[in-house]
């Protein structure tokens, strides 16, 4: 079994920042770690020169990437999009599937299924966003294909994914939405609240029923009002919740994003929404069956406008959070890492960076950028190397 030391490194910790810290890699998993300097061993080991590492990051709302679409679960397209997120530190990921016919939502389940079972690097299962969901705030969603709740088609989608089906988002207002709630919850996955028009009390029935995200905070939902607190308020007031926020400046502000992280401290989690256009030039790329204009990197529908996911990536978004919505390193990279892998029941090996769990480790250097990337144990350079910063590390 190969083995790997990692030490001259500042380790990042939800608790914070270890000024000094050694870990060593057998295999896939991380079998030692220990603050101060290297102990005298044999055997391959690399001076990370005092560079911040952190949990490998867990994107668990992506459509795509680096030219490649997921949503039809296509595996070469699935295999392009890894590859680019994982340059950007992601480590693992859910693959979101927007609206579409049934029929074909029910065919990419099948092909992600198979994918999962044959343990494809990085991929943690399948995000059904839709087909449930309200055609008054679809975004850049299909409403011709979007369904009232419908146990008999939730049940097929999940006999299709044989397990792979993590999440799904689910408009809570229409009749019969808590039941799929409930459905969902049932067969082990989690239930999100998300494209929706519903009031704050019937948010607040879908998560007595049992939901437990927020699927993209204020995208493709009612707007918070102060007298109308809409599905904002119930998500963000209720400690049992996670909300998703895409924090690339475009989606929203960074001083909404500040509020936010201090309103439910521990239950933000950082997604990009990201679209086949991420990592390529401005131009012409669709979603699902809608076609997407990409201008100065915003993705917005051809017809209406509606921004249609994102180019964002993680490594960005951990480095906005820090930087321009003032949040401590600990805290963005949690958001990026530990509370996904809480909220879809993986902390047990995904996450943190701690003894027994998967080799997933990020390298972050100056102004935080990714200076390296190691997936279940296996090193990967990244571009931009230099001197790591201390950013708000307390």
């Amino acid at each position: 079994m190969s083995s790997l030391v990692l030490h001259n490194a500042r380790l990042v910790t939800p608790a914070g920042v270890i000024g000094q810290a050694w870990l060593r890699i057998s295999g896939s998993q991380i079998d030692a770690v220990e603050a101060g300097s290297r102990p005298v061993a044999d055997g391959p080991s690399r001076d990370l020169g005092g560079a911040f590492l952190a949990p490998g990051f867990i994107d668990m709302h992506v459509h795509g990437g680096g030219g490649a679409s997921v949503v039809e679960g296509e595996p070469e397209q699935v295999r392009r999009s890894v590859a680019y997120h994982r340059a950007h530190g992601t480590t693992g990921l859910l693959l979101s599937l927007v609206t579409a016919p049934l029929a074909r939502m029910e065919a990419a389940v099948r092909r992600i299924a198979i994918l999962v079972e044959q343990k494809e690097p990085a991929v943690l299962g399948c995000h059904l966003e839709g087909p449930f969901l309200s055609r008054r705030r679809c975004g850049a969603q299909d409403p011709r294909f979007m369904l009232p709740p419908d146990p008999e088609a939730l049940g097929r989608l999940f006999e299709m994914g044989r397990g792979c089906i993590r999440m799904v988002t689910v408009a809570p207002e229409a009749p019969g939405a808590l039941d799929l709630v409930r459905r969902t919850v049932a067969e082990g996955a989690v239930a999100a609240v998300g494209h929706t028009d519903a009031s704050s009390d019937q948010v607040t029935a879908a998560i007595e029923a049992g939901a437990r995200v927020g699927t993209h905070l204020f995208n493709g939902m009612r707007p918070f009002s102060h007298r109308d607190p809409g599905p904002v308020g119930a998500l963000l007031s209720d400690e049992r919740v996670v909300c998703e926020l895409i924090n690339d400046g475009v989606h929203v502000a960074p001083e909404v994003v500040q509020i936010v992280f201090n309103a439910a401290p521990g239950r933000v989690a950082l997604i990009t929404d990201a679209i086949a256009a991420a990592g390529m030039p401005d131009g012409d790329y669709e979603l699902g069956s809608l076609a997407v204009r990409v201008s100065e990197g915003r993705p917005a529908l051809k017809e209406g406008g509606s921004l249609a996911g994102s180019t964002l990536t993680m490594d960005r978004a951990v480095r906005r959070t820090v930087q321009d919505a003032r949040q401590s390193l600990p805290t963005a990279v949690a958001a990026a890492s530990k509370v996904p892998a809480q909220v879809l029941g993986l902390a047990k090996w995904l996450g943190s960076v701690e003894v027994g769990k998967q080799a997933d480790l990020a390298v972050l250097g100056a102004d935080l950028e990714l200076q390296a990337v190691v997936a279940r144990g296996v090193w990967q350079e990244a571009a931009g190397r230099g001197r790591p910063a201390d950013l708000l590390a307390e």
